[in-house]
């Protein structure tokens, strides 16, 4: 649990859900602006945004609860030797274009990218050879329309399995086990599904899935669709929506997959509250992109606002258990540190978010989003590099110096930022580029 700094900047993945569930209006780069201290880097081309002042977010503004006393933001707690970090000059280095990509993901062992297409395609990339073939086509299977599609992929431990999270013909999310070839080929033939989760509307699907080094699954639920969660599906953990999954992909008995016994709802309620077993946390309206830094174990969650704030979740691990356990991040009680629904009760133990941003800048949804812990880009360690799928920005907020500094601008529809087999960083841009960043 981190203290909010708050960000004024841009961002509205199509994909992801536009956060007034509306069509993106053309917008401009936004400024940062940390609570603290803002700072941007030297790029070329990039110059720095004169910081706005933030609307009303501070978490003293909150309407609390009439039932329930308020939530109070928790603190930052620094790290025990912050590195040094500069101001890390970047720039973006074309790999290859693809059709409609929303990701890319590495199985352990292989130098090559496997780049996600929406329509129903995985392709894997060697970069050091060239080689450049598609491994996987289920696009009969898949529903590409809006925000549906293949969305998630992630890959076993010793890389012989895949994980994929798609939205399939009839609306629903589909998570699916498929054989992997030496080669990297996938075997559609052996697709087992573990999860089939109903989705009442067209949009906010999540769709991401993280294989964790406990060797569990993440899935990433949105909160069920339309707009401003009107059946309050994330606040209800029962429903599986608006939640992050955790599962572990073992078939138990009969059924598909095993429920980790840490979980916070194996035995079916959490501290008086009635969950179902899969769910690790909730309170999340469509968490787009998440990940684990492979440092620290904190869990990173970039989760689309509605129609104001965007905003960006972090948790630590405690104690012998993983980063976000029994967490509830608040939608739609909150939209970012502000009260949105007031009839969904504050239960007075949310998470706050580190970072959030106003779409008063010109933005409109967030686009996670990964910790870097390479060693290409100097300076950049550690930081949680994301972007704008409106304003075509991307950024790092820096970890040690609790700055947000601008990396690189005037780029279009970016949906991802992602690490590759090195630990470097690739953004991925629906249009097509998926690109990686190099020192400049």
């Amino acid at each position: 649990m981190r203290r909010p700094f708050v960000i004024t900047g841009a961002l509205c993945l199509v994909l992801v859900a536009c956060s007034d569930d509306g069509s993106p209006s053309a917008v401009s780069s936004g400024g940062v602006q940390i609570a603290t201290t803002t700072t941007t880097t030297a790029a070329p081309t990039t110059t720095a945004a004169a910081p706005t002042t933030p609307a009303t977010t501070d978490p003293g503004a909150r309407v609390p609860s009439s039932s329930v006393a308020p939530s109070t933001p928790p603190t930052t707690v620094p790290p025990t030797t912050p590195p040094t970090v500069g101001d890390p000059v970047v720039a973006l280095e074309l790999v290859d274009r693809f059709e409609n990509p929303v990701g890319i993901a590495v199985r352990p062992g292989d130098p090559a990218l496997y780049v996600i297409e929406q329509a129903g395609r995985v392709v894997r990339l060697d970069e050091a050879s060239g080689d450049r073939r598609t491994v996987l086509d289920i696009a009969d299977d898949v529903d590409f329309d809006g925000e549906r599609g293949l969305l998630g992929l992630a890959f076993s431990l010793d890389g012989t399995l895949a994980y994929l999270d798609y939205t399939d013909n009839g609306g629903d999310t589909n998570v699916v086990e498929m054989a992997v070839a030496a080669d990297g080929t996938f075997d559609a033939a052996s697709s087992r599904r573990l999860l089939l989760i109903e989705q009442p509307y067209g949009n906010h699907n999540g769709g991401d899935v993280l294989m964790s080094a406990d060797g569990t699954l993440y899935v990433a639920m949105g909160d069920g669709g339309s707009g401003g969660d009107p059946e309050r599906r994330a606040s209800d953990p029962t429903t599986r929506l608006g939640a992050l999954l955790r599962i572990d992909p073992t078939p138990s008995g009969d059924a598909p997959y095993t429920v980790p016994a840490d979980n916070p709802f194996a035995d079916g309620e959490h501290e008086g509250v009635a969950g179902a077993p899969e769910v690790w946390a909730w309170g999340l309206r469509n968490p787009w992109r998440i990940d684990i830094d492979p440092v620290t174990g904190d869990l990173w969650i970039a989760d689309v606002g509605q129609n104001r704030v965007e905003e960006i979740d972090v948790v630590s691990p405690t104690g012998d258990l993983p980063a976000g356990y029994g967490a509830n991040f608040g939608w739609s009680a909150y939209e970012g540190n502000d009260r949105f629904n007031d009839d969904v009760a504050d239960p007075g133990n949310l998470v706050f978010p580190v970072l959030t941003y106003e779409h008063s800048t010109g933005g409109c949804s967030i686009s996670g989003g990964a910790v870097y812990r390479g060693s290409a880009v100097p300076g950049l360690e550690p930081a949680y590099v994301y972007s704008d799928y409106c304003a075509g920005t991307v950024w790092a907020l820096d970890l040690a110096g609790q700055r947000n500094l601008t990396l690189v601008e005037g780029l279009d529809t970016v949906v991802a930022v992602r690490r590759g087999p090195d630990g470097e960083l690739y953004v991925v841009q629906a249009s097509g580029a998926v690109s990686r960043i190099i020192a400049a």
